[in-house]
């Protein structure tokens, strides 16, 4: 495994919230933070949200979305430096009580346990995000475009089963 890909995997364990890009009605970009966890078996993004979230609402009505991940300002002396990943991604709705719902549940709270009280809510929906490419940049000439193949390829055969 080369430098890059275990910075990357570093910074997607060691992170815990990313900011998601989706688009409004009129098609305008929009922001917002969210908790994620990877399922290493399939390589995909599992967000709880609520349907009461403007972004829940733009991902269903525009499933492509764009996915950030970014080391935290005060673990750097340059923050033009700072290492970061951002993925295009597609989203998709496990089916209530599904075998991929239960897995995603499985997946995000392993890593977010005190998000149980969360699901017992009737506005909370898994959802998932597959990365279609990543630009990861590991710092000043250390960047890289990843492919779907690529990227998920690493994401799932990462040893670190952190979530």
């Amino acid at each position: 495994m080369s430098h890059l890909d275990r910075s990357l995997l570093d910074l997607l364990h060691r992170r815990r919230t990313a900011a998601l890009g989706t688009r409004t009605v009129e098609g305008e970009p929009a922001l917002s933070i969210v908790p994620y966890a990877i399922d290493p078996a399939s390589g995909v993004f599992v967000l709880l949200i609520s349907g009461l979230a403007a972004h829940t609402r733009q991902l269903q009505d525009h499933p492509r979305a764009s996915l950030l991940v970014c080391d935290s300002e005060d673990q750097a002396d340059n923050v033009h430096a700072l290492a970061r990943v951002s993925l295009d991604v597609e989203a998709d709705w496990p089916i209530v009580d599904s075998g991929d719902a239960q897995a995603a549940s499985a997946t995000y709270l392993a890593r977010h346990p005190a998000a149980e009280l969360l699901t017992q809510l009737p506005d909370f929906r898994w959802v998932r995000l597959r990365p279609l490419q990543a630009r990861h940049v590991a710092g000043f000439g250390a960047a890289r475009t990843l492919d779907q193949t690529r990227l998920s390829a690493l994401i799932r055969n990462n040893p670190d089963q952190r979530r």
